[in-house]
């Protein structure tokens, strides 16, 4: 009996050693990688917290569960990418990397969830550019003039600050219906 208890001991020991050295070397970033961000927060279990990617290019996303599981959901097609509706994910318990083509529309949506079997989950993602991808030199937008460049990116903006203030809107709008219904019924 106190052998098998050693036994257990001993592998439980060992299962740590393991788990401290993968994250060691999970730390190894290439140098040609640029940290942009560093985002730490924490998720409740079942619920999503919602990030905005705006930078061109290919982005490394380097997350580490701190506490309990949190999960990572990416999409160029909604800013609220969930379980349900995603391009690319990963739901590992622990290090979570997901690489976001430079060719996803921006801005590109990062749903980070807490997984249900932890009640709170503490999480830091770490958001590089990956500087190792070549720009296609066949891109219209190499040779343009900068006055050109410019009034494309501004127009641009003009748009998403467009879309942000609309959709802010009906975030309050559907908001304050719920609420005239809570009081109606």
């Amino acid at each position: 009996m106190m052998l098998s208890c050693s036994a257990l001991v001993v592998a439980l020991l060992l299962s740590q050693a393991g788990n401290f050295l993968s994250t060691a070397e999970d730390d190894i970033i290439p140098e040609e990688w640029v940290l942009l961000h560093v985002v730490q927060g924490h998720i409740g279990a079942g619920n999503y917290s919602y990030l905005r990617l705006n930078h061109d290019g290919r982005i490394v996303l380097h997350m580490q569960s701190l506490k309990g599981d949190a999960d990572l959901y990416v999409s160029d097609k909604t800013l609220h990418p969930s379980f349900d509706t995603y391009k690319l994910q990963s739901v590992t318990c622990g290090h979570d990397v997901v690489v976001v083509p430079g060719d996803f529309k921006r801005p590109v949506g990062i749903g980070i969830y807490g997984h249900p079997s932890h009640k709170e989950s503490e999480f830091e993602m770490r958001v590089f550019y990956d500087q190792t991808v070549l720009q296609d030199p066949f891109d219209r937008g190499s040779y343009a003039s900068d006055g050109e460049h410019k009034e494309k990116s501004s127009a641009q903006s003009a748009e998403e600050d467009f879309q942000e203030e609309e959709s802010i809107f009906w975030q309050i709008l559907i908001g304050l219906l719920k609420i005239v219904l809570e009081i109606l019924f």
